[in-house]
């Protein structure tokens, strides 16, 4: 004959409560995985200067007059200067430049798995592609993901560190 002594039910009642507790935590983690992404979005870049498609009038902005200046400066005229509105590419293992802020703007933050326990961000830009270049190496990758996630995870991990609240 056996005899046993157990605490599935003090046990059960903790990993509800651990569960019950992930989702929020997931959410939180995602809007820190957002906001990194928009971080390593942002900034200057240093790849080729093309003109924006639209822009040719004589109206300049102030990007515009800065990219002239620098390139005057090194005694380098190019014809394309002369008018509209110019923009920075980002250089091959940079991250995407920004010229219109749409990829960095587009990113949602979610949560899956069956708690929604899980956290990540989506988007539904065509060129998120981006990160791993083009198919056949027309254009090389500009690296985003692992630079986000290098971001983030001091934060990420901060907040699946806590203790979790539970009565026990």
């Amino acid at each position: 004959m056996s005899f046993k002594i157990d605490i599935i039910g003090v046990v059960k009642g903790a990993v509800n409560q651990v569960n019950a507790e992930l989702p929020v935590r997931a959410a939180a983690a995602s809007v820190k995985l957002k906001n990194a992404s928009v971080e390593v979005l942002r900034g200057q870049r240093s790849g080729k200067v093309y003109k924006k498609p639209g822009t040719y009038g004589k109206r300049m902005n102030k990007q515009t007059k800065e990219l002239q200046y620098e390139y005057n400066r090194h005694g380098i005229y190019y014809s394309k200067l002369r008018g509209g509105q110019l923009y920075r590419a980002s250089a091959p293992g940079e991250p995407p430049a920004s010229r219109t802020g749409t990829l960095k703007n587009s990113w949602r933050s979610i949560q899956s798995g069956p708690n929604r326990q899980y956290p990540a961000i989506e988007t539904n830009v065509p060129y998120a592609w981006l990160d791993q270049g083009s198919p056949g190496g027309m254009i090389a990758p500009r690296p985003y993901e692992q630079k986000t996630l290098e971001k983030a995870w001091p934060e990420v991990e901060a907040i699946y560190a806590a203790p979790f609240n539970i009565d026990l």
